[in-house]
């Protein structure tokens, strides 16, 4: 995965790991969260950006970070907190969970802020 924020939130909330093949800006720090933070990735060891041509990563580097996300004690470690991760991310959207909550309470903050279209 390149990384994004979108696609660090889809694999956090799809409860998957992930390998991390950053290409430009804060790609580089998501792969931080997703690999160092969160322990749910692994990185192919690009280390910098450019927007015409990154770095070269050989595949034997690539192949070694998806076995390391598929096999062993690592990988189940990577998987277990991915799955408690995106459980996370289920409550925080039910009925009563953070994300339900805020943007509820977004929702009552616009009302009071709403004008009234015969005063405009």
């Amino acid at each position: 995965m390149h990384c994004g924020w979108n696609s660090a939130l889809e694999g956090v909330c799809g409860g998957v790991t992930m390998v991390i093949w950053p290409v430009f800006a804060e790609q580089f720090y998501n792969e931080k969260l997703v690999t160092q933070v969160l322990g749910i990735g692994v990185e192919v060891g690009v280390q910098r950006w450019s927007r015409v041509e990154g770095d070269f990563v050989k595949r034997e580097v690539v192949e070694k970070a998806v076995r390391r996300i598929m096999e062993g004690e690592e990988a189940e470690k990577m998987r277990s907190r991915a799955k408690a991760f995106a459980e996370m991310g289920r409550r925080a959207i039910e009925e009563g969970g953070s994300s339900y909550s805020d943007l509820n309470a977004l929702f009552d903050d616009l009302r009071l802020h709403q004008v009234d279209p015969e005063l405009s």
